[in-house]
């Protein structure tokens, strides 16, 4: 999602578990009664693994008539994973597709060399009041695929594995965690799983990827000793094992894995291991050359003014 005005997210208060590198508090804006929280990048920790963006988007409820408009806009050098809790959305993109992903579905669009695509609530959704919840990510691509082929990837609640056990739910978005794998096909070593934990429940974390960090969407959870409230990302120290512990029934999502082969340039939608290849891209943007969304050809977003370049 392209529209968000806000600074950078803020570091938090010291801390004692020494498993944490980070604490992350994202900073929001309101927009209209609808608020996103930005975690990734940050002064302090620009990425986690691949990831170099993280929106949280909600909970919110938009009133009869309204819904989310995210107009075509484009795209380089990075994958986004869009999950969502609640509501739904409209997927549009130059590949053709148009795709609604609903609660505990996952789209993953990869930008390569090049795409386009919207984000918006069905005209049908908008008839009543309509809630809308969930995460969106950008991930980075290794300098060896920066400039392959776009693609387009959604899969449904029942492809997800999901699976319960002692009070934790855990559904495997991308990656492989706790001995289970997603189907998702990524560009590089990533990961993303959708925790919920009742009151009192644990879960272990290994230090299966190099990179791991734990976003917590709702309720409170405990490590080593320190409680962490909702709306907080914890970056953890590379090698650690550690253990979450739910104070309160909770919501959390897991991410991590590999990171980049070096430093990214981050311009508003675009990521690349070369500052000439945004160059390039800013240029195409202006003169209409990245293609149209069929089904949105009309509208778009232009070209913002006077941003200026961050690395991850």
């Amino acid at each position: 999602m392209s529209f968000f005005p806000g600074k950078d997210p803020a570091t938090g208060d010291a801390f004692a578990c020494e498993a944490i590198e980070n604490i992350i508090i994202p900073r929001s804006v309101d927009l209209g009664g609808f608020e996103i929280r930005r975690a990734l990048p940050h002064a302090k920790r620009r990425t986690v693994g691949p990831f170099v963006f993280f929106d949280h988007f909600g909970p919110a409820e938009f009133k009869t008539g309204e819904g989310l408009d995210v107009r075509p806009h484009p795209h380089i050098g990075l994958s986004t994973l869009t999950y969502l809790y609640d509501g739904e959305i409209i997927h549009k993109d130059t590949l053709g597709m148009d795709v609604a992903i609903r609660p505990g579905e996952v789209n993953w669009m990869t930008a390569g060399k090049g795409i386009v695509h919207s984000e918006r609530t069905a005209p049908d959704h908008r008839a009543g009041s309509e809630p809308l919840h969930g995460l969106q990510f950008w991930c980075g691509m290794m300098r060896k695929d920066e400039e392959i082929d776009p693609g387009f990837n959604h899969l449904g609640s029942k492809d997800l594995p999901l699976f319960k056990d002692e009070g934790k739910t855990v559904r495997v978005v991308a990656g492989k965690i706790f001995g289970t794998a997603s189907p998702l096909a990524t560009t590089s070593a990533t990961l993303m799983a959708d925790i919920l934990l009742e009151t009192g429940a644990s879960i272990p974390l290994d230090a299966d990827y190099t990179e791991r960090a734990v976003y917590v969407v709702s309720g409170e959870i405990e490590i080593q000793g320190d409680r962490f409230e909702g709306g907080r990302l914890l970056v953890f120290r590379p090698g650690d094992r550690l253990t979450l512990k739910a104070v309160t029934a909770s919501r959390v999502s897991v991410i991590g894995g590999e990171p980049l082969d070096g430093p990214r340039y981050v311009w508003w939608n675009f990521v690349s291991s070369r500052k000439e290849r945004i160059d390039q891209a800013k240029e195409e943007w202006k003169q209409g050359r990245f293609g149209k969304v069929p089904g949105d050809e009309i509208d778009f977003i232009p070209l913002p003014e006077n941003r200026e370049f961050t690395t991850g």
